[in-house]
């Protein structure tokens, strides 16, 4: 049994399609509060604000007490201020609301966030952009990004796109990235002092994104089948960093009972 747990929310706890609970979510947050069980939620949140999504997860019923994000970090993480942001608008926005400068000419970073809309000339600017010299940055690295029944490439799939067309690094400020998860596990520690990464369990819906990165911080690592992944076959490639496959999180539920 796991002392900690890092659980992701879409796909995890949250519908793709509606952004509702999903079977067993809420319950899982209450048992974990309930039982004093160490846990940090840890999400790819992009397009609101971090305490207003929080906000809007309490008012869904998941009554959330430790709560990440990548917007949460980005201080610690990223030394520059001028970005060049490609992403939804509302991911704009929050940036210029953290102090962030929009540069479009000469920034010193392009930052990507998940998007349904990226076009041929969208990435023809981020190459531009990199090959100026600006930094390639994600704020997570998603493999792939579901919408609306619809399966896009994830920011973690269109930066290693960006880094073997330019030969040009790229960075993640979110999930799967190592200062991330560093971050979370401080927000673990404080709840029990003696945790680290062998005794926490992380349960996400996505295996290349999430578990990849965390198994091999040495995480026990839980894929749930309720949201990108809908087939245990599609990650069998994947397969030396994944412990666990569940339908759903309403299966880890019944453990906890």
């Amino acid at each position: 049994m796991p002392l900690g747990f890092f659980v992701d929310v879409q796909g995890t706890l949250l519908d793709d399609l509606d952004k509702t609970p999903l079977s067993g979510a809420c319950e899982l947050i209450d048992i974990l509060n309930k039982k004093e069980l160490p846990y940090c939620v840890i999400t790819n949140n992009t397009k609101t604000p971090s305490l207003e999504f929080l906000e809007n997860l309490r008012n869904l019923g998941l009554e959330i007490r430790y709560y990440l994000d990548p917007f949460m970090v980005m201080e610690q993480t990223l030394h520059v201020k001028r970005l060049a942001p490609f992403g939804p608008d509302s991911f704009r926005d929050v940036l210029l609301d953290l102090g962030y400068e929009v540069d479009l000419e000469n920034p010193q970073a392009l930052i990507i966030a998940s998007h349904t809309d990226f076009d041929a000339r969208d990435f023809a600017k981020m190459i531009q952009f990199a090959q100026n010299g600006a930094q390639i940055i994600g704020m997570h690295g998603t493999s792939i990004y579901a919408k609306n029944g619809l399966t896009y490439p994830g920011v973690g799939a269109i930066l290693a796109m960006l880094s073997y067309a330019t030969s040009c690094p790229s960075s993640i400020i979110g999930k799967p990235s190592h200062a991330f998860y560093e971050v979370a596990l401080k927000i673990l520690k404080k709840q029990n002092s003696a945790l680290s990464y062998p005794n926490i369990q992380i349960i996400s819906d996505d295996a290349k994104g999430d578990l990849v990165g965390a198994k091999e911080l040495g995480m026990q690592t839980r894929l749930v089948l309720s949201g990108k992944v809908k087939k245990s076959e599609s990650v069998r490639a994947l397969a030396e960093y994944i412990d666990t496959i569940d339908s759903g999180v309403d299966v880890i539920v019944k453990e906890l009972v």
